[in-house]
C-alpha cells in the first residue's frame, strides 16, 4: 500500500527542518560566544601583563630618577664645600702674608729704633729711688718696640705696683717711662731688687 503524503505531513517535515535549523544557530551562536570569552580573556591578561610591565619600568625609572637626584645633590654640596675650602686657603694664605709683612715691618722698625738710639747716645736705663714709706719713684728707657710698654705695665703688675702718677714718652728710637709707684701689698722688695727685676724686662724687649 503505497503511503500519500499529505499537507500536513509536509508542514511537519518543514517545522523540523526549522528546528534543527534553529538548533544549529544557536550551537553556532554559543560556540561563537565561547569563542569571544576566549579571546576577551586573552587579551585581558595580555593587557594586565602589558600594565604591569610598563609599571615596573616606571617604578625602574622613577628609581633611577631618585638616585640621580641624590648623586646631583651630592656633587653640588661637594662643589660648595670645595668653594668654602678655597675661600678660606685664600684667607689663610693672605693673613699668612700679612703676618709676614707686619713681622719685616716690625723688624725694621726695631732695627731702626735701635741704630737710632745708637746714633743719638740713648742707652737703656733704669732707675729706682725711695720717696717715703712704701712710695718710689721709677724712670725706665728702653728701645721702642712692638709690645715693649705692655711687658713694663706687666712687670709692674708682677710687683705689686699700685701706678699713681704715670708719663710715656716716645723720641729717637726710645721709649721714655716715668712714674711714682705704691706698693698695694703692705710692702715693697728692696730697691736694688726692683732695679735689677726691671732691668731684666728690658732687656728682653
Amino acid at each position: 500500500m503505497e503511503c500519500v503524503k499529505t499537507a500536513f505531513d509536509d508542514l511537519c517535515i518543514l517545522d523540523e527542518e526549522k528546528t534543527k535549523g534553529g538548533r544549529m544557530e544557536k550551537r553556532k551562536h554559543i560556540d561563537s560566544d565561547d569563542e569571544d570569552d576566549k579571546f576577551k580573556s586573552k587579551n585581558l591578561e595580555a593587557e594586565r601583563r602589558r600594565r604591569k610591565k610598563l609599571n615596573d619600568r616606571l617604578l625602574e625609572l622613577r628609581s633611577l630618577m631618585n638616585k640621580a637626584t641624590i648623586i646631583t645633590d651630592a656633587v653640588t654640596y661637594i662643589e660648595e664645600l670645595q668653594r668654602h675650602v678655597k675661600d678660606l686657603s685664600d684667607q689663610l694664605l693672605k693673613m699668612d702674608a700679612n703676618c709676614v709683612k707686619e713681622e719685616e715691618t716690625t723688624k725694621i722698625e726695631e732695627t731702626d729704633a735701635a741704630e737710632e738710639m745708637k746714633k743719638w747716645g740713648i742707652e737703656p736705663e733704669v732707675r729706682v729711688t725711695s720717696i717715703e714709706g712704701t712710695k718710689l719713684w721709677l724712670k725706665i728707657v728702653c728701645q721702642k718696640t712692638k709690645g715693649g710698654f705692655t711687658k713694663i705695665m706687666e712687670a709692674m703688675s708682677v710687683l705689686g705696683f699700685d701706678l699713681t702718677d704715670i708719663s710715656v714718652t716716645t723720641s729717637k728710637g726710645a721709649i721714655l717711662v716715668t712714674s711714682c709707684v705704691e706698693g698695694n701689698q703692705g710692702g715693697l722688695p728692696d730697691v736694688d731688687q726692683i732695679k735689677d727685676f726691671l732691668s731684666e724686662i728690658i732687656k728682653s724687649i
